[in-house]
Parts: structure tokens; C-alpha cells; sequence
């Protein structure tokens, strides 16, 4: 803030500054003033000043002028590196009961080695391709749909087909299947002519040839092992990174298999049942056309 002064009684000192400081130099005032002397001049003195009335307040000498010093840059403050939160851990997935293992004996039932090679297939998926998330159930569902798991399970411990599974010939002749020539020369099908699924996950062959996949490790990519298909079948489920804990990625993985909701609703009713042992009801398991 500024100074203040007590105002002066003497006119006269008053009128005696006004005059001599029209001999003053104008540049000199200003340098002066722009010091920080206020309207102190220290060279200006005189008889009529030094018997003026004194001024209350002796002004600041002006600061000596050394070298300037240089000003440190200051110091960007350094940004603290915050730790990404750490990933919500993935809910625990309750624990699925011990079924049947004889349709014979229950609808709900899972024959042994189909089990096994469901189970299998989970477990290989969450290892190559973690964010898929798929449930070994969902596999089931559809191999449940598709072959009644493989007829009952008509396999050997390795999962080979006693009998291989071929779908209807796709020729047009089948109602509500659509034709598809040949995609293979008939090396999976046998058919040179025209497609047939093929294996207990009904694979096209054009589709196994793209997802195909070795899952009891024998070097052999077979749609008539219980493990390579239900391997493959997780691998087409997953495809495009979809995340099978979504009911809405779910439904849109399963309609690659048969673009019918009719068809979801078997998938998901038979995964529900297998998670906790209860059988679908009829509504449940909607006519799939």
C-alpha cells in the first residue's frame, strides 16, 4: 500500500518545491520516483528547505544496485506415478454337483468322458484366451443339443467315436436346412458333392477347418474325438473376443452354432441344468425348427 504524510501549515515550503522542481530535469523526477523516493529528491536542498518544517517521514535510501543475480528455474514438480487399481477378481463359480452318467437314468445325465472333455476344454480356454470366461456347461449344452452327448456317450477313453455322427446331406431336400455344396472334396464327410456336419458337435467342415483343435494332445485334429470337438466348440464360441460371463455375449456366441433363439434357449436351459442339477421343463426347451 502506499505511504502517508501529515499534511503541511507552511504555504511557503509548499511554494518552494512547486519552483524548483521546474528546474529539475522531467526524466529525473520520473527515474527518481520510479526508484520507489515517492517525491523525495535527495539532491534537491536550500536554505527555505532546511528551514522548512521538517518532513515527518524520512523516505527508504534507495537499494544499492549489485549484479543481478540469476533466478533458478523452478523445478517441474515431478509427476507421481499412481498404481492402476488392481483387477475386481472374478466371482467364484459355484461349484457344479455330481450328475448322472447314464440318460438311461436321467435326462440330466452326462455320460463320463463327455464330461471329461467339456471339462477339459474349460480348462485349456482359460488359459488361452482368459477373457472368454467360457463354463464348460455351455459346451455341454450344445453337445447335449446336437448328439445327445455323442449318443450316450459312445466313445473310448480317449474320446474316439465307437461310430462316427454325419448330419443330413445338405442338398435342399431336408426342410428348413439350407444347401451348401461341397466345401471339402468330401475328406471329412465323405460326401464330394455336398456338406454334412459332422462329428458329436456337428461341425461344417468349412467351420472345423477353421477352428479346429487338438484336445487330448495326440497330434490329431479329429471332428470324431469328444475332445478336439469340444475344444473347437469353445474356440468358435470365443472367437472375436466375447466375454461368456454375459448372458448377452452368450446368446450371440451360441447363435453362431444355429441362428434360432429356439435353439439358445435349448443351449442355456441344458447349461442351467447341468450347473445345478435340475431338468428343464418343458417350456424351457422350446420346439427348435
Amino acid at each position: 500500500m502506499g505511504r502517508h504524510r501529515k499534511a503541511s501549515n507552511s504555504k511557503a515550503r509548499r511554494n518552494s518545491v512547486i519552483a524548483l522542481t521546474g528546474l529539475v530535469p522531467a526524466g529525473l523526477v520520473t527515474a527518481a520516483t520510479s526508484a520507489g523516493a515517492a517525491e523525495h529528491i535527495p539532491f534537491m536542498t536550500s536554505a527555505s528547505q532546511q528551514s522548512a518544517e521538517p518532513v515527518v517521514e524520512t523516505p527508504e535510501p534507495l537499494a544499492e544496485q549489485t549484479d543481478a543475480q540469476p533466478v533458478a528455474a523452478a523445478e517441474a514438480p515431478v509427476a507421481q506415478e499412481v498404481a492402476a487399481p488392481a483387477p475386481a477378481p472374478e466371482p467364484e463359480v459355484a461349484p457344479t454337483p455330481e450328475l448322472p452318467t447314464n440318460l438311461a437314468a436321467s435326462p440330466i445325465a452326462i455320460p463320463t468322458v463327455n464330461v471329461s472333455a467339456y471339462k477339459n476344454a474349460e480348462r485349456i480356454l482359460a488359459t488361452e484366451q482368459p477373457g472368454c470366461g467360457i463354463s464348460w456347461t455351455i459346451i455341454a449344452g450344445i453337445g447335449r443339443v446336437e448328439s445327445t452327448h455323442a449318443n450316450n456317450g459312445k466313445a473310448d477313453d480317449l474320446g474316439e467315436l465307437l461310430e462316427p455322427i454325419l448330419g443330413p446331406r445338405l442338398d435342399g431336400t431336408l426342410a428348413g436346412n439350407n444347401v451348401i455344396p461341397d466345401t471339402d472334396g468330401g475328406a471329412l464327410d465323405g460326401d464330394p458333392h455336398y456338406d454334412r456336419a459332422v462329428g458329436p458337435m456337428q461341425f461344417l467342415p468349412e467351420t472345423w477347418n477353421h477352428y479346429h483343435a487338438d484336445g487330448n494332445g495326440d497330434g490329431i485334429s479329429d471332428p470324431q474325438n469328444l475332445f478336439d470337438a469340444a475344444l473347437a466348440t469353445g474356440k468358435y464360441l470365443c472367437d472375436g473376443d466375447l466375454n461368456l460371463r454375459d448372458l448377452g455375449q452368450t446368446t450371440k456366441a451360441i447363435l453362431r452354432y444355429n441362428n434360432s433363439m429356439a435353439y439358445v434357449a435349448n443351449v442355456l436351459a441344458w447349461s442351467a441344468g447341468y450347473q445345478t442339477g435340475i431338468v428343464p421343463t418343458s417350456d424351457q426347451l422350446p420346439r427348435i425348427h
